[in-house]
């Protein structure tokens, strides 16, 4: 067994179109490797097909340049961990089959990670670290939840979107108005040079700590309609500051409410719109007028990265939480 001061730990990130890999050493990142792929722009959005096959390509030179810049061999590896999901089928099949073959050559530890998990303990990479129990609001392409952490292998769903999630509701606006994929962080470029009052849209009011993003696209959706190319030309910025206004205000006000009805003041956000400006502005914002310790991570670390699947593998490492050899891709675990 390998010592606890001595653990390293390879981390294969494929569930989307980044492929990333990276090396842990006793919880520290050592590196932290990621290539994305550029052809999804020609189709607006990202193609499975063509991600599964350029993951294909990737995944070599990812793992060996994140081994190199760990400056580390094979045989000082003590696990290998992999995403298994949520994500698309074709994608999370290559970094399985390559986290698989790996760790069955080297005769080491195999570590299934879930995605939306590892996400929230991204926020164990750096200082500071939140402590149990915390909220963490997780927001992403395919995802929007409020998460009770009570330790980093117990965590409770305590609301998520009924419907779509805040980052489609982002890209799909900015496909709308005719900007390129990704459309999300173009959103909140054009926003802070608008006013966030120009449009009235909608925010859902539903019981309870769940989301909803459809009624609010469906909106955007109509007021594009009705307007002129040169308006929407014209007043692009106010277009996307008021749509995102939107968007931040609903998931705060879910976020508050659960805030105060579990009296849990440690609160964090994570996932790929926790790289947005407003979000981050209003969490911060809010925690001071709130009295919240608010955790906002690092922006490598909000979009998809193997860095938070090692993280996630350390700690299951120090439980000897190992995977079976023939683990499914959809495998869920941890209420997630």
């Amino acid at each position: 067994m390998t010592k606890e001061n001595n653990i390293y730990i390879l981390a294969i990130e494929s569930s989307c179109d980044d492929t990333s890999a990276a090396v842990l050493h006793n919880g520290k990142i050592l590196a932290n490797v990621v290539a994305g792929q550029e052809i999804h722009k020609l189709w607006g959005g990202v193609v499975p097909e063509l991600a599964s096959r350029a993951h294909q390509q990737n995944i070599v030179p990812v793992v060996d340049a994140a081994m190199r810049e760990a400056g580390i061999t094979q045989k000082q590896l003590s696990a290998i961990a992999f995403t298994c999901g949520p994500g698309l089928l074709g994608s999370l099949l290559v970094g399985v089959s390559f986290a698989k073959a790996m760790a069955l050559a080297l005769n080491i530890p195999l570590i299934e990670v879930n995605h939306m998990q590892a996400h929230v303990l991204a926020h164990f990479i750096d200082a500071p670290q939140p402590p149990f129990p915390f909220l963490c609001l997780t927001v992403s392409g395919g995802h929007t939840q409020i998460v009770r952490i009570n330790s980093p292998a117990d965590m409770k769903i305590i609301g998520e979107t009924m419907d779509d999630a805040a980052g489609e509701a982002f890209d799909k606006t900015a496909k709308l108005l005719g900007l390129p994929y990704p459309g999300g962080p173009l959103i909140d470029q054009y926003a802070q040079q608008g006013n966030t009052e120009a449009f009235k849209f909608p925010v859902p009011n539903i019981p309870g700590y769940d989301f909803s993003f459809s009624g609010l696209k469906t909106s955007v959706l109509y007021f594009m309609q009705k307007q002129t190319p040169e308006f929407l030309s014209t007043h692009l910025p106010d277009v996307c500051a008021s749509v995102q206004k939107a968007i931040i205000t609903h998931l705060m006000k879910k976020l508050k409410q659960a805030a105060a009805d579990t009296g849990i003041s440690h609160i964090a956000i994570a996932g790929g719109v926790s790289a947005n400006s407003g979000l981050r502005d209003a969490i911060s914002r809010e925690g001071t007028k709130l009295g919240w310790t608010t955790y906002i991570p690092a922006f490598e670390y909000c979009t998809d990265n193997a860095a938070m699947i090692a993280m996630t593998a350390y700690f299951k490492f120090l439980e000897s939480d190992f995977s079976e050899q023939s683990i499914s891709p959809y495998a869920r675990f941890g209420g997630f």
